[in-house]
């Protein structure tokens, strides 16, 4: 008997988790309940998928090879059920777009008003989340399309290159800092940081940096978002590293110095993600060729 559907979303979301107490709280479902559908999981597939510590639970070999196929087939069911769904009267769903905070403050509101201008017949949904909560949606089928910054995992999908965004350091006036043109990373991190939340792209291409630069990055505070991070620095509680263009909206309102970071990797390459493998409809294609030409329209390279 092949395992019930119920059981293989568990199972996603505790590997996913790395805890089944977390993953059963997430399917509104008790403890014991969720231990015995991964159990009789176990029994139907014979085989072990997790290995259980007090820490949590970690794949088996066999549990990764399980979890390759069963967000393959979460996949798949999801498009099955939006190809249905689009033969109800009136049941046509809105293409989700799922985008990171930069792509978010920057380039994205206005390509998405034009597409729904040249394309009024296209219904679409917005939802801003971290690059690596994007990736996952887009695996589970909770996306159509994502826009994030390449450098993570990017397993499963299929990406195109949209637009770039260049990391700079925000500052009021009279900071040290302000006296340069341009700064590398390096000076910035002899100075605390304001940044944003754990979990940010950003942030961990941040630390990562100051990691390989053998310094410590001295967060001192931690914002949900770019304009919160902005008011921090303003109020002199640091100084903040965002993409120009973003941070360049709030300088009419807020008294702040920008300089551009001369480091290679300050300039980051945005993406037009989909899965791999999943039939594109007409309209999803639409709206990716509608984002990548408005990439080219912007810069004839792209």
């Amino acid at each position: 008997m092949l395992p019930d559907l119920d059981s293989i979303a568990l199972f996603v979301k505790a590997a996913e988790l790395r805890s089944l107490t977390r993953a059963a709280e997430a399917q509104s479902m008790g403890l014991a309940a969720a231990s015995r559908r991964i159990s009789l999981l176990e029994h139907r597939l014979k085989c072990t998928v997790f290995d259980r510590s007090h820490k949590g639970v970690a794949l088996t070999p066999a549990g990764k090879t399980l979890l390759h196929h069963a967000k393959q087939l979460l996949i798949q069911l999801n498009q099955l059920q939006v190809d249905l769904d689009e033969h109800g009267p009136g049941r046509r769903r809105p293409l989700r777009v799922q985008a990171h905070t930069s792509a978010m403050a920057q380039y994205l509101p206005a390509d998405l008003a034009q597409f729904h201008r040249d394309h009024p017949d296209v219904e679409l949904t917005v939802k801003e989340r971290w690059s690596r909560q994007i990736v996952q949606a887009l695996l589970l089928g909770e996306a159509d399309v994502g826009i994030l910054n390449s450098g993570g995992a990017l397993d499963g999908l299929e990406c195109r290159p949209y637009r770039s965004d260049h990391l700079a350091v925000v500052m009021k006036p009279d900071h040290p800092l302000a006296a340069h043109d341009e700064l590398w990373f390096d000076q910035v991190l002899d100075y605390p940081l304001v940044g944003l939340e754990h979990g940010a792209s950003l942030m961990d291409l941040l630390a990562a940096q100051a990691g390989l630069g053998q310094k410590a990055l001295k967060l001192r505070v931690q914002m949900q978002g770019f304009e919160a991070v902005c008011r921090m620095i303003e109020a002199g509680m640091g100084v903040g590293v965002l993409p120009r263009h973003a941070a360049q909206a709030y300088l009419p309102g807020m008294q702040l110095e920008i300089r551009a970071l001369k480091d290679e990797w300050a300039v980051r390459q945005m993406l037009v993600c989909t899965a791999r493998g999943r039939e594109k409809s007409q309209p999803l294609e639409r709206l990716v060729q509608g984002l990548l030409q408005a990439a080219r329209d912007h810069d004839p390279q792209c």
